[in-house]
């Protein structure tokens, strides 16, 4: 195999030749482990949670459905949106934290020991004395808080250093040992990258399988102890792995730079922000970025723009860890516990990726059929719209069987729960399409220095999710909940059409952007340099002549 990083592709070459993905480096597997013992414990105690909530205390276990603080459905939906909500407001803290002061390194080691701290807040409130005496609940909603918070400042820079392990940015030609020249290119390797990187996070997430399953058998608090005992051994390949990783160092937050930029725009425009303006129109103002970081802050908001759409996603996803799992107490499971269904969302998901990855993708390249980023994310809300029409017919169905029909809150209805898997199995394939690629998004489009804001900014998306669950939080309760499925159903099939139609045109100019964007700002930081250099050789030979 023969390679040469000097040799670019040309125009010619784009069109005649394979686009393949680079090897992926062992740090990178490194950090996909770290993520998998994270994901493990977030989901191994999220998966428990509707029913800790909602349901009260069995007389005995094994129990038909288990439960613990028995506040109803529409307050564990409530506080299950909530700890959605404040787990995707918080990666701004820990992007900030990282880019001003620690480094994703040392913020992620950081926030993973306070993330400890929840974990054991949560496993000791859940212990049964704790629950008679009344302190579970207290104990729980102090433990969302701080594991929310520590989940942030974890999930802003995970993604974005794994990203960071792949050293190049730039297509180049390789020579393959039977003949075959092709691109490697960053924009199909770091698709490869971040498959893997969700492959890595959904194995995390059959946790719930284990969790759910003693939650039903033994209590809720095996189930929280688990994933607690699983998370020690991520921290500790935290530090053991130190030495291997590429570490990016603190450069400063540009959260502060970003804000100052925006408010001036308003009266100044963008471009009226750049400094080589400035200095005609407002010399007095001294400013501490430059017209590169006002181009790369241009190209960061049209970036952003595409990940508006995404609340609406997450609100469908969102219903898979609330409202679906209320809807299976109300059918008959057999022995297995209601929430053990959500499980089958990851298991799709880590049969489905190393095929798509693998196989599907591939061949639809060889088709001529490349499947960029834009026609993948509509994918993704098309499947996730099914997802929730086929669960406004299955909750229909439900109010139509005895012996409780339109009222079955805490009751089973004469159906079987195995008619709602298909549900999870749409939602999983919208993830493959959406969520995957929103990541992968994020990081490619991101200029170098904004990439923890741009991170941020696409986890924010989930949080506005959380909140438009809360204003659906009054229809979540029987006999409302097919039409609230109705509702948001048509609401992402309408915004799969609409993003289609304003942003399926981004797929065809993205790879010749991107080496332009990339060739500008090498130019203009080359031209920075230069003038700087200039500006010292002319300070050096005034104070020379003095």
């Amino acid at each position: 195999m023969v390679e040469d990083e000097n040799e670019e592709p040309t125009v010619d070459d784009w069109k005649n030749l394979r686009e393949v993905a680079d090897n992926i480096p062992k740090s990178a597997f490194l950090i996909i482990l770290i993520e998998f013992c994270e994901r493990f414990t977030f989901y191994g105690l999220s998966g428990p949670f509707q029913n800790y909530i909602q349901q009260p205390p069995p007389p005995s276990y094994p129990a038909t459905v288990p439960g613990a603080l028995g506040k109803g459905q529409q307050t564990a939906t409530a506080l299950t949106l909530f700890f959605n909500f404040w787990c995707y407001v918080t990666p701004i803290i820990g992007a900030v934290i990282a880019d001003q002061y620690l480094g994703k390194y040392k913020t992620i080691l950081v926030f993973a020991c306070v993330y400890f701290v929840g974990l054991l807040i949560l496993t000791c409130t859940s212990i049964p004395a704790a629950i008679e005496n009344g302190s579970a609940f207290p104990g729980f909603v102090v433990a969302l808080v701080v594991i929310g918070f520590a989940t942030g400042g974890i999930k802003s820079n995970v993604s974005p250093l794994v990203a960071e392990q792949y050293p190049h940015n730039k297509a180049f030609i390789r020579t393959r040992a039977n003949g075959e020249r092709v691109i490697v290119s960053p924009q199909a390797t770091y698709q490869k990258l971040f498959n893997m990187f969700y492959w890595g996070i959904n194995c995390g997430s059959l946790a719930s399988v284990a969790t759910t399953l003693l939650e039903k058998n033994v209590g809720f608090w095996i189930a929280f102890l688990l994933p607690t005992c699983v998370f020690i051994p991520g921290i500790f390949l935290v530090i053991i792995g130190k030495k291997w990783y590429i570490q990016t160092p603190p450069r400063g937050s540009i959260f502060f730079e970003v804000a100052s930029v925006i408010k001036l725009s308003f009266k100044l425009g963008l471009d009226g922000c750049k400094p080589s303006q400035l200095k005609l129109s407002r010399p007095d103002l001294h400013v501490t970025w430059d017209d590169v970081f006002v181009d790369e802050l241009r190209r960061t908001f049209k970036a952003c723009v595409v990940f508006c759409w995404y609340p609406i996603y997450w609100l469908c996803y969102s219903q898979m860890t609330n409202n679906l799992v209320s809807m299976v107490a109300t059918t008959h499971t057999g022995s297995i516990p209601n929430d053990i269904l959500q499980t089958l969302n990851p298991l799709t998901l880590v049969i489905c990726i190393p095929i798509m990855d693998r196989v599907i993708y591939p061949i639809l390249h060889r088709l001529g059929f490349p499947m960029r980023p834009m026609s993948r994310i509509t994918c993704g809300f098309v499947f996730a719209s099914l997802a929730m029409a086929y669960a406004a017919i299955i909750q229909h169905i439900i109010y139509t069987r005895p012996p409780y029909y339109d009222h079955p809150t805490g009751n089973k209805n004469d159906i079987t729960a195995a008619i709602i898997v298909p549900a999870y199995i749409l939602i999983a394939i919208s993830e493959i399409f959406a969520s995957i690629t929103g990541l992968e998004y994020a990081f490619k489009k991101a200029p170098e220095k904004m990439k923890s804001l741009v991170m941020a900014m696409f986890l924010f998306t989930n949080c506005i999710g959380a909140l438009l669950g809360f204003t659906l939080v009054s229809v979540a309760v029987d006999p409302k909940l097919q039409w609230m499925y109705t509702g948001i159903s048509v609401a992402m099939f309408v915004c799969a059409i609409l993003f289609y139609v304003c942003h399926s045109k981004n797929d065809a100019t993205d790879v010749e952007e991107d080496n332009i964007v990339r060739a500008q700002t090498e130019k203009d930081i080359y031209n920075q340099k230069i003038h700087q250099e200039a500006i010292e050789e002319y300070e050096i030979g005034i104070k020379s002549t003095v």
